[in-house]
């Protein structure tokens, strides 16, 4: 179940990490899933340890070939009710590029406004899930805009 919120849940394990990396111009970026023949936010599941900040760079680092800054904005988690965990979404600045590492299952990166990746998203895999969590960091970007 999805839900909107700019707090980290507490009452279940966090087992999960995805973001939506930005660039300086305020473009965000998607990765394409070549399993899932889609596109999608950036993560994956935590490994051994690993915090879930440590989880986020090891991932942006694995399916973009990004760093990212310490900016991070929590904006919703989704509930896993077969493993009684959580994946946290996170609105994230990109703060450098390398070179996207092979092998893993992410095949390459767009970056686009957001209102292409809602189009595209829309005509790929129809209205959902995704688009409301791409809708949602648009809306978060917006605020820490003015935030500062």
């Amino acid at each position: 179940m999805l839900r909107f919120s700019k707090e980290l849940p507490t009452d279940k394990p966090v087992a999960g990490v995805h973001c939506v990396p930005m660039t300086d111009d305020g473009n965000l970026l998607m990765v394409w899933d070549r399993q899932e023949r889609r596109l999608t936010t950036v993560g994956g599941r935590l490994e051994g340890n690993e915090s879930v900040q440590e989880a986020l760079d090891r991932e942006a680092m694995e399916e973009a070939g990004v760093v990212l800054t310490r900016r991070r904005i929590p904006f919703a988690h989704w509930y896993w009710n077969e493993t009684e965990t959580y994946t946290v979404f996170f609105l994230a600045f990109i703060e450098r590029f390398h070179e996207m590492p092979e092998g893993f299952e992410k095949t390459g990166y767009v970056i686009m406004n957001f209102p292409t990746a809602l189009e595209m998203i829309e005509r790929l895999e129809g209205p959902g899930e995704r688009a409301q969590i791409i809708a949602k960091a648009r809306e978060v970007m917006e605020s820490a805009k003015f935030a500062g």
